[in-house]
């Protein structure tokens, strides 16, 4: 017993550490940009490839390989991950698992809008190599992946529409000269950013959205929709029959959130039949669960020593980007970077929409563990007390989720002549801190490319007030 006491504070350091933490070492190496260190790191792990988190291993060497250029590759790891998502299916025995231990033991199955966005890298691959028809294929699977997302939810206040996703399918849609399915891709973005994007996350449609949806309606010979679109936007749609081509630039801001935990006391409150109700009076808590009562037990499950608990809830942190906004300067004429997906508002506002989902896992597991232990308790009490340790050491949240992912995506489409061209992205912190980027682009007449850019440049915590 005294050997199991011994132990049991660096099983509660392993058991404190999050998901970020356990693996600092490459965290460290991807915020510094040092990708061929953080590769190797991953490299130097292939049990993780068959773990719990293949998920996650499989978009981080998939970005990763994305961000060194080798976009072959990279398509490998993201189509692993793809297809993770679609053979997904629920270990029912891990799951009981979970509410034994922590939700740590079950396996990894990914966020919504993870599964959207490892679609969006493998497209941008696509593009890059070439091959506008394999992009294609990768713009019908994200549309299934939205008419899955949209059946998942029924209320309207979740995240289940991605204004974003539809502006890129309209994207590569309009370079491939499909300006049919281009409109009704740019029309469903807008509608999207209008009826969602606004209230849910504070962004609003890209006026680069709106030029494209008057564009690809007035090629379509929509003229009604055309009109009912310079209505709305109080412009005048003027064609630009210039010779030259189009170059989407993506620019992919800082990092997303990391996902952390906190705790929350409860009081519990014993009732009628059975019940009992953990409260937290603070935060407005109440979450009743009905506890099966032994007749000959006279304590029976009133869990007397049941009165104030901790229980482990996930949480995002997120990781400010430094730079603010974004100019693209071609030719002498300055483009503005819009945003257009913020990954990180996403994140919270998904998490926000199932806390209370969360909170009662939690609690259930709990409850669940203070059950057995008393059960325990009553046999002997030094192996129910030894049970009690183990389940305060091994009570934490899931900390998991993608890391390497875009704080947020801001673009532009800016025109290009036909031949060389060379760009200059400016941007800045809106203070002190700015950095300016050239870039030499090759396009044909009519032709459309794409090009990311990556800035991981994000504001630590402790610093946060500094900027």
């Amino acid at each position: 017993m005294r050997r199991f006491y011994q132990v049991l504070p660096l099983c509660f350091l392993l058991s404190c550490a999050t998901y970020y933490q356990m693996n600092l070492v490459f965290n460290q190496e991807f915020e510094s940009g040092d990708m061929e260190a953080a590769e190797k790191t991953l490299e130097a792990n292939p049990k993780a490839a068959s773990s719990k988190e293949k998920f996650l291993y499989f978009l981080n060497r998939g970005t990763i390989a994305a961000m060194l250029n080798k976009p072959e590759e990279s398509n490998i790891y993201f189509e692993k991950a793809f297809i993770y998502g679609e053979d997904y299916r629920t270990n029912y025995f891990n799951e009981a698992g979970a509410y034994v231990i922590n939700p740590t033991v079950i396996e990894y199955k990914g966020e919504d809008h993870e599964h959207l966005l490892l679609l969006y890298y493998k497209a941008l691959n696509y593009i890059k190599l070439g091959d506008r028809e394999s992009a294609l294929v990768e713009c019908r699977r994200l549309n299934n992946r939205l008419l899955k997302l949209n059946d998942k939810y029924k209320s309207d206040s979740k995240y289940k529409r991605d204004a974003f996703i539809h502006n890129l399918m309209g994207l590569i849609y309009d370079a491939d000269r499909d300006y049919n399915n281009a409109f009704i891709a740019y029309r469903n973005s807008y509608n999207i950013y209008k009826e969602d994007y606004i209230r849910m996350f504070g962004v609003q449609p890209p006026s680069q959205l709106k030029q494209d949806l008057m564009r690809t309606a007035y090629l379509m010979g929509f003229q009604t929709e055309l009109a009912q679109y310079e209505r709305e936007f109080q412009t005048r749609y003027e064609p630009d029959n210039q010779e030259g081509g189009d170059l989407i630039f993506l620019w992919n801001n800082g990092l997303g959130p990391v996902k952390d935990e906190f705790s929350i006391n409860f009081t519990v409150v014993h009732g009628e039949a059975g019940m009992i109700t953990f409260v937290n009076e603070e935060r407005g808590y109440n979450f009743s669960f009905p506890i099966e009562q032994k007749e000959d037990d006279e304590e029976g499950a009133d869990l007397s020593d049941l009165e104030f608990y901790r229980v482990a809830i996930p949480k995002y942190n997120e990781r400010p980007p430094i730079f603010k906004q974004g100019t693209l300067t071609v030719d002498g004429r300055t483009y503005s970077l819009e945003a257009a997906e913020d990954i990180n508002k996403i994140a919270f506002y998904s998490l926000d929409q199932r806390m209370g989902l969360e909170l009662s896992k939690s609690l259930l597991r709990l409850a669940l563990k203070k059950l057995a232990e008393k059960e325990l308790r009553e046999e002997s009490e030094g192996w129910g007390a030894v049970l009690g340790a183990f389940n305060a050491y091994t009570e934490k949240a899931d900390t998991r989720n993608w890391q390497t992912i875009p704080h947020t995506i801001y673009y532009t489409r800016a025109h290009l002549p036909v031949g060389v061209s060379q760009a200059t992205l400016n941007v800045n912190s809106g203070r002190e801190i700015a950095q300016s980027h050239e870039f030499t682009f090759h396009i044909q007449n009519g032709q459309t490319i794409f090009h990311s850019f990556y800035s991981l440049e994000s504001v630590p915590q402790r610093r946060l007030n500094q900027y």
